[in-house]
């Protein structure tokens, strides 16, 4: 048995002697001039060319702020019941709450990607976790900075490549070693983190170098070690000061970076928060005075028995009865030692109740940094937007975490934007389905400029009478070959369906040694192309009766496979797998 906590662990000590090495290189570079070409000249002459494209009157801020791995359900102000949201449900109240969106993947790296560029997975060529965005992708910052003279920052987790690179060749991995805060990516600043110490991140390097004693409190990510209570899944008691912790720490981060604005100047400021992503390891004395995990109750997307959670899963394909069972180990969506059909209705609520813990931070984190643009009278000048990279199965289906399952579990995640006041924009809230590839027009439109011709998007509605009925198109692809699953999904007027592409073996990364680990006791289910999944959203709003044979409905369901087929983008680059995740 692989203790995975102690390779953690390992790992930690392998990482930190990386990025010291990779520090050292990158002095002897600056002392010999052999150093990278300073791209600050680049992006100061992007601004520059902005500012000469002027513009009447004064631009509107932009504060893009996105979490990870948060259900659609998770805020007071989108149904939620559990975590305190005052800060985002005041958002929601004053602004536009979609109750419909979704993204394009279900995975962080591709979801990312889709907001940078604002292209579908298959245009930017992400399809997959463990695929490096090209350095040559378009960006909307760069886009902001270029056209329209704003300034611009990334500060938390971007995950545009690959975090598990042990020898930090990634750029966003050695940004920090390299004793660099940007310009990359169209952002001129950028402070990055991701869960807790591990890796080359400045967060990591930070609290490695000025609290050393806190790293140990963490837990280890896809590790699976249990911990807690109860003994559930990569739950952690960390005793760390909340001050000290990652979200904490971004929300100083950016408060800083705004406040060395001058206020006159537009900004494009992209806070980025790894929670409430597992591990589930906040700071244990915020979890002992915000949610006692035996008040949680269980999920209404859960069936009540096993009975009826087997009996639901026997409708579905071959692999979400086989994750439950533990005969399919998951590799693609949450730690592989974790087989949800042993799992403990104590060990549920306590998983839940740390989500919702870290929840209420980033609400927290946020109503700070609302303050301090309150206190530098930029408030009512400042679009707030905030969503989330994909869902969180978190027991819903009995099943947790997330992977090549397309619910809305997954498929939704929030989405809320309170217009700047000077925008005169009424609260309302717009149900018609909207995508993250609308993120980067809406920007734009946000600052006054036509979205670039690259993106694939629409700005998105600020009131009912000019939202349109659409159809919203995800795919998930493996990044390990020998998972070898494609689906495609297609969201239109209530109904979800999925048709599954025959299953390959050559496509997605090897990893002879990881898949070693991570696919071991796994039997990976095999699909032929004529499998797929359909739901009524609307009668079926967790998606338990699949209808994709139900002949009452064979004519909708063909009418929307001619229609994801017809509108499915061509896979306009093909990128390789080069890590795992």
């Amino acid at each position: 048995m692989i203790d995975f906590g102690l390779a953690a662990r390992g790992m930690l000590h392998v990482t930190s002697g990386i990025y010291k090495a990779r520090a050292l290189e990158a002095r002897v570079k600056r002392a010999l001039g052999v150093a990278a070409p300073d791209e600050r000249v680049a992006s100061d002459a992007a601004l520059a060319e902005g500012r000469a494209r002027g513009g009447a009157g004064r631009r509107r801020n932009i504060l893009f702020v996105t979490v990870d791995q948060q259900r659609f359900d998770a805020l007071g102000v989108t149904g939620g019941k559990i975590a305190r949201t005052p800060m985002l449900d005041t958002l929601g109240r004053d602004g536009i709450v979609f109750s419909r969106a979704h993204v394009h993947n279900v995975v962080c790296m591709p979801s990312r990607s889709t907001m940078l560029t604002g292209q579908l997975p298959r245009t930017h060529g992400v399809i997959a976790n463990g695929i490096a965005l090209p350095d040559d992708a378009p960006s909307v910052a760069d886009y902001l900075r270029r056209m329209a003279g704003y300034r611009t920052a990334l500060i938390g987790k971007a995950h545009f490549e690959p975090h598990l690179d042990p020898l930090l060749r990634c750029r966003e991995n050695r940004l920090a070693a390299e004793g660099s805060t940007g310009p990359w990516r169209g952002f001129e600043h950028v402070e990055l983190a991701t869960h807790g110490p591990l890796g080359g991140h400045h967060y990591a390097a930070w609290l490695r170098e000025h609290h050393p004693r806190e790293v140990a409190g963490f837990g280890g990510v896809l590790t699976g070690a249990a911990g807690g209570d109860t003994g559930a899944p990569e739950v952690a008691h960390n005793a760390i000061p909340r001050g000290l912790y990652h979200t904490d720490w971004i929300a100083d981060r950016t408060i800083s970076w705004l406040g060395s604005l001058p206020s006159d100047a537009p900004f494009f400021c992209w806070a980025s928060f790894p929670d409430p992503h597992h591990p589930f390891d906040p700071p244990l004395d915020e979890v002992r005075r915000r949610v006692d995990w035996r008040d949680v109750p269980l999920p209404d997307g859960r069936p009540a028995t096993r009975a009826k959670i087997e009996a639901a899963l026997a409708k579905r394909r071959a692999h979400w009865r086989a994750y439950w069972e533990g005969s399919y180990r998951n590799p693609e969506g949450g730690p592989i030692t974790v087989v949800p059909s042993q799992l403990t209705d104590d060990q549920l609520r306590e998983m839940i109740a740390m989500i919702h813990v870290e929840n209420e931070l980033i609400d927290d984190a946020l109503a700070r940094i609302v303050a301090a643009l309150r206190a530098r009278g930029l408030e009512d000048d400042t679009d707030i937007i905030y969503t989330s990279d994909h869902g969180e199965l978190q027991g819903d289906h009995g099943l947790f975490f997330k992977g090549p399952y397309h619910v809305d579990s997954l498929l939704r995640v929030p989405l809320l934007w309170r217009p700047a006041r000077s925008a005169a924009v009424s609260p309302v809230t717009i149900d018609n389905a909207v995508g993250n590839v609308d993120l980067a027009p809406t920007f734009c439109a946000i600052a006054g400029i036509e979205p670039a011709p690259w993106m694939e998007g629409a700005p998105l509605p600020t009131s009912r009478a000019s939202a349109r009925d659409r159809a919203v198109i995800t795919t998930f692809d493996s990044q390990f070959a020998a998972a070898g699953m494609h689906l495609r999904t297609i969201y239109r007027d209530g109904m979800l369906c999925t048709m599954y592409e025959p299953s390959t073996r050559t496509q997605g990364g090897a990893f002879p040694l990881y898949w070693a680990i991570w696919g071991r006791t796994s039997t990976i289910p095999r699909y032929d192309g004529s499998e797929g999944e359909l739901y009524d959203c609307a009668a079926d709003p967790y998606q338990h009766e699949n209808l994709w044979t139900d002949l009452a409905r064979k004519r909708r369901r063909n009418e929307l496979l001619d229609e994801l087929r017809s509108h499915l983008p061509p896979l306009a680059r093909e990128l390789p797998v080069t890590a795992p995740t």
